[in-house]
């Protein structure tokens, strides 16, 4: 029996964790969640939230895609998934990863939802504004290939996920050269494109 339990729906964020999985290669266990079980007794004790994804590794229970992604990077030191403890890259690392969760997912979401905040009430939203967010994070590619340089980390599942989504799926960020190009290298990693075909298999009807 493995030692994760990864909790998720195909038509969801868990493609995140979905991809980070097939990064890390450890054995995993999926449960995939209808939407209208979500809210139920039994997946409520895992997540209060009714959401997914969330994993269960040994007595440990994580939600929200970029808590998941960090804790197992750290969980399994030697896949090389963040930098170590004493490596300077591991600010950065962590900067980027909480950017994404926090200003960048926010103000995404609130611009496709025509909800941004107004210039006079700007101040008080966590993101500034949308082309703050925008250009904050193309300073982030500008070093590449990578957000921690040559090192390919979980901040760049995060990240990756979140732009490949904005900007060549939904068209919600802007299309930047170091956008695209940054896409277009993490679409080529092999777990990348396991995690895809995985997830779209569970999305086709099975024949009875």
């Amino acid at each position: 029996m493995a030692d994760i339990v990864f909790y998720t729906n195909p038509r969801s964020r868990g493609q995140i964790v979905r991809w980070m999985l097939e990064e890390l290669g450890e054995p995993y266990e999926t449960v995939i969640i209808d939407y209208e079980d979500m809210k139920g007794p039994e997946y409520l004790a895992v997540n209060p939230m009714g959401k997914v994804p969330a994993i269960r590794h040994g007595d440990t229970v994580v939600t929200e895609a970029a808590a998941i992604c960090a804790y197992l990077a750290d969980a399994f030191p030697a896949k090389g998934l963040a930098p170590p403890l004493q490596d300077s890259k591991r600010g950065t690392y962590f900067r980027w990863l909480f950017f994404a969760a926090g200003p960048l997912e926010a103000a995404v979401t609130a611009k496709s939802l025509n909800l941004l905040a107004p210039p006079e009430r700007r101040a008080l939203a966590g993101y500034g504004t949308f082309e703050d967010v925008v250009a904050t994070i193309e300073t982030a590619l500008a070093d590449g290939p990578y957000l921690c340089g040559d090192q390919f980390t979980a901040a760049d599942v995060y990240v990756g996920a979140q732009l490949w989504w904005g900007v060549s799926m939904f068209k919600m960020i802007p299309e930047k050269p170091a956008f695209t190009a940054y896409v277009e290298r993490i679409q080529d990693r092999e777990a990348f494109k396991r995690a895809q075909r995985i997830d779209e298999e569970a999305m086709t009807p099975q024949e009875a």
